[in-house]
């Protein structure tokens, strides 16, 4: 059955989509597994840290009282390693040999460099500071936060040098939020396996691998990826299972017009349809609907066209489920190539860009912008929004383009 359509905007689109209320959810794991997670609350110090003076140099620890009169010498009473600590107080001109990291004598208050020293010959109880030292050497204990500061606020996205604060206070695991669970359904009869022979009229599921490795690189999660001949049963079986397990059912194929394409009667039936056509090419089929609080996004079975559909639509909205923003770099950019096309909807170019010296970018056409063009899908590296017209863009007109990710 065919569902009527009522296009909208991209820009429409993606705010339906957008305005959609995702179900967050938060689990904590190891600190070890944590790069790039998104805090879930707010870390706070449980201690100073440092949690003790310590030196931040090689050299010799003194007292305040003992700091005068160079060039002089001192006695060695101890050695302090990093690691170490040094039992008692020193006394009036006493010293201990101290390393970098390591704590200070609890009375101590300077550390004079090694390279400010001289041994004594004779004496290797002796040390001679031979100059007065301008700094005092020490890294005080809570020089860099106090008990009860936060340190990383919720909603940071860890990296590895958060990873270091939280490994520094001790922690070892850390609250974040979870990945978005995703199902994904490619349907088509004419599709082969990879590694089944070729036959004619029959195409190998390209999209069978480049949505669930667009996924991945967005934070989602990949659940299952079914491939499905067409056929109405099969596939209200296989949305049911998906929409039950995952936070986002993603299908591609079955979302023309055509007889067999059987998403649209799907998207029609269910708890609230978002759209159903977008006022773009390639992909103005694509389709979002809601069923059972679980968001479908229905791509184009071709190639150019989903790989289109991803990047505007499902990528943004995985990354909100982690308390994230999109990857892609919305700007405008100057296009540096002739495009003589007409469109009755904005069509969507896959393109490269240049960076120029001034900041601006110059953007290229690449290959291709047919929806079941996929040879220019590896050196894509933004797409490029041409607006609907009944004449040919100017050349070096400012055009809307995206960055996108891992490119």
């Amino acid at each position: 059955m065919l569902t009527r359509r009522y296009p909208i905007s991209i820009d429409e689109a993606q705010a339906k989509i957008e305005n959609i209320t995702l179900h967050s959810e938060v689990e904590t794991i190891p600190v070890t597994e944590a790069n790039h997670r998104v805090l879930a609350a707010d870390i706070v110090a449980p201690y100073d840290y440092p949690h003790f003076d310590r030196s931040a140099v090689d050299g010799y620890a003194i007292r305040k009282a003992d700091d005068h009169d160079y060039p002089k010498v001192f006695k060695v009473v101890g050695d302090v390693p990093a690691g170490a600590t040094f039992d008692g107080n020193l006394g009036e001109d006493e010293t201990t040999r101290i390393m970098t990291g390591a704590a200070m004598p609890d009375n101590a208050d300077k550390v004079i460099m090694l390279e400010d020293t001289r041994t004594v010959d004779g004496h290797d109880d002796q040390v001679k500071v031979v100059v007065e030292s301008p700094k005092g050497n020490v890294t005080d204990a809570g020089s860099e936060f106090h008990a009860g500061d936060t340190i990383i606020a919720k909603d940071s996205e860890l990296n590895p040098g958060g990873l270091a604060i939280l490994t520094s206070v001790g922690m070892t695991t850390v609250a974040v939020y979870r990945r978005p669970k995703v199902g994904i359904i490619t349907t088509g009869t004419e599709l082969l396996a990879p590694g089944a022979p070729l036959q004619k009229g029959k195409i190998y599921n390209s999209n069978g691998i480049q949505i669930p490795n667009l996924v991945e690189e967005s934070g989602g999660v990949v659940t299952s990826n079914v491939q499905l001949v067409d056929d109405n049963d099969l596939l209200a079986d296989a949305l049911k299972k998906a929409i039950a397990e995952n936070d986002i059912v993603i299908t591609d194929g079955g979302v023309s017009v055509g007889d067999y394409d059987f998403i649209g009667d799907a998207a029609r039936d269910s708890d609230e349809l978002l759209f159903n056509k977008i006022k773009q090419r390639p992909g103005s089929v694509t389709t979002a609907f809601v069923q059972d609080n679980t968001l479908v996004m229905a791509l184009s079975g071709n190639p150019g066209a989903c790989f289109t559909g991803f990047y505007l639509y499902v990528e943004p909205t995985l990354l909100r489920f982690m308390h994230k923003t999109t990857r892609t770099q919305k700007i405008t950019a100057t296009l540096a190539a002739p495009y003589h096309k007409t469109n009755g909807f904005d069509r969507i170019l896959r393109g490269t860009f240049e960076k120029q010296a001034d900041g601006s970018y110059n953007v290229y056409p690449n290959g291709s912008d047919y929806s079941g063009a996929l040879a220019n899908l590896q050196t894509t590296t933004c797409l490029i929004k041409i607006l609907h017209s009944t004449k040919p863009i100017d050349l070096n007109a400012e055009v809307t383009t995206w960055l996108l990710p891992f490119k």
